[in-house]
């Protein structure tokens, strides 16, 4: 695969438009399902009781619902957990008794009706609750984590590279989490902590695959070759193309391997990680490095070199820049 790819030299900056209608068209039908859903969030985000149930013979899930509605619970939610005998049922409290007493309670009714309809067909296999103090507490927390990943970003790139490319690098890991709501917001994925943490985890892996960009432009300015700024990108996009490939294949085989075959717990974790490898690889690819393009264009490096490249010229500025003791001692 290496030999493959080898001294590749597509132009990836090129097709920037189309990138910019698919993800943008993406963003917008994802924020549409949000819009007509809502989010589906957790018992972790909403406080209420979980229960895990399982049939001997697949059930109707209209005479569940009905039967959790004669136990006094009305407008719970039912899904389907794995197989058709496996049910999960999330169920609010009553008005004023959020607390985790108001919760075993609630597990015990509900329990009690569905054996009252299916004797020994039905079994309780965990029941969990989690107050809406807690919920609204794990909400806030989790969102600013996300917040926090993203200054922690900024300034990490501010430091290692310098302004433009950190602003190109971070509004590129915008769009990954945008496009990943998306991806929730079609497929009705539960949000629950480990959809948070999986979000996390595709920042961090985007943000890795830009890093790695960027550095072999930062290398190949320094190299004071007489090329414009768009055709450093294509190559260093080429020239690290073989590393992302096997990456990005061997991550996506680890992660299919838990989305097939790792259970219903863990699938909504696999399917943002398996999404996020794509759209990290993409807006590495195709975001990052145009809007990299087009900060430098809207805001280019004071230099007094015409008629020369981009990057001859930003290696010009950087040597004149460079203190003359330093120059001397040479």
């Amino acid at each position: 695969m290496l030999r493959i790819l080898h001294d590749t030299k597509y132009d990836f900056i090129r097709h920037w438009k189309k990138a910019a209608i698919l993800t943008i068209a993406w963003i917008i039908v994802g924020l549409g399902f949000l819009a007509i859903h809502g989010v589906n969030y957790s018992i972790e985000f909403t406080g209420g009781t979980l229960m895990q149930v399982a049939f001997k013979h697949p059930p109707h899930i209209d005479d569940i619902r009905a039967t959790v509605d004669q136990a006094g619970y009305p407008n719970s939610e039912i899904t389907k957990f794995g197989s058709d005998t496996e049910y999960t049922v999330r169920a609010q409290p009553h008005a004023g008794s959020g607390t985790a007493a108001a919760g075993d309670s609630t597990a015990t009714y509900i329990g009690r009706a569905l054996r009252q309809k299916y004797g020994n067909d039905v079994a309780v296999g965990r029941s969990e609750f989690v107050g809406p103090r807690v919920g609204a507490e794990l909400r806030t927390k989790a969102a600013l984590a996300v917040l926090i990943s993203f200054a922690v970003t900024l300034i990490y790139l501010a430091v290692r590279f310098e302004w433009r490319f950190g602003l190109a690098a971070v509004i590129a890991t915008a769009h990954d989490v945008l496009t990943t709501l998306a991806f929730l917001a079609m497929l009705r994925l539960e949000v629950s902590l480990t959809v948070v943490a999986a979000i996390l985890t595709v920042i961090g892996y985007s943000l890795n695959d830009t890093i790695i960009i960027f550095d072999r432009v930062r290398e190949n300015l320094r190299k004071q070759r007489k090329e414009s700024l768009r055709d450093v990108l294509n190559r260093s996009i080429n020239e690290t193309l073989p590393r992302s490939v096997l990456t990005h294949a061997t991550t996506l085989a680890a992660t299919l391997a838990l989305l097939f075959f790792a259970g219903e717990v863990i699938r909504p974790f696999a399917w943002i990680m398996a999404f996020g490898i794509f759209t990290g690889t993409f807006s590495s690819i195709y975001v990052a490095g145009a809007l990299l393009l087009w900060i430098e264009r809207k805001w280019p490096r004071p230099t007094s070199s015409e008629g020369k490249g981009t990057a001859r010229a930003m290696a010009e500025e950087r040597r004149r820049s460079r203190p003359e003791s330093a120059v001397a001692g040479r």
